[in-house]
């Protein structure tokens, strides 16, 4: 588009707020992608309820906030041989792992993008045992919840 050089300066100005206009959609968009208030004071069960409910046959759950890089390690004792679910999932940016031992014994990994989207992992236990699932991320903060579950 030319302007008169009458009309210069209102072309500049033009082109200023277009600018300024294209720099606060950009800052709006981030913004709409950005979880709403910090991990740090969410409220996990309500996320939860929504986010992960509940699952028939569950022999382990657990939700919670990783602020750091700790682990985060649950167990649960006696479960029996067979076929288990693994579903999880985490919000927050970033990605959350689960390593699952059986007995001490590495079993399965599984890890989530923490866009708020589940994840599933199978895998057998192959003998009666404690199962121990340790939670962790390299992008805290961030909120998690998984359940383990038979079949």
């Amino acid at each position: 588009m030319v302007f008169p050089s009458s009309h210069a300066p209102a072309a500049g100005l033009v082109r200023r707020t277009l600018t300024g206009a294209a720099a606060a959609a950009v800052v709006l968009a981030a913004a709409a992608c950005s979880p709403a208030g910090s991990i740090e004071s969410a409220d996990v069960p309500a996320w939860k309820a929504t986010a992960l409910p509940s699952a028939p046959g569950t022999v382990l759950e657990d939700s919670g906030k990783i602020l750091n890089r700790d682990p985060i390690v649950r167990t649960a004792h006696s479960v029996p041989a067979g076929a288990y679910t693994l579903t999880m999932t985490c919000d927050g940016g970033g990605k959350a792992f689960i390593a699952v031992s059986l007995d001490g014994r590495p079993l399965a990994e599984a890890g989530a993008a923490c866009n708020g989207s589940r994840e599933t992992a199978r895998f057998k236990v192959p003998a009666a045992g404690d199962v121990t699932l340790s939670t962790s991320s390299v992008d805290a903060p961030l909120i998690y919840a998984y359940h383990l579950a038979a079949g």
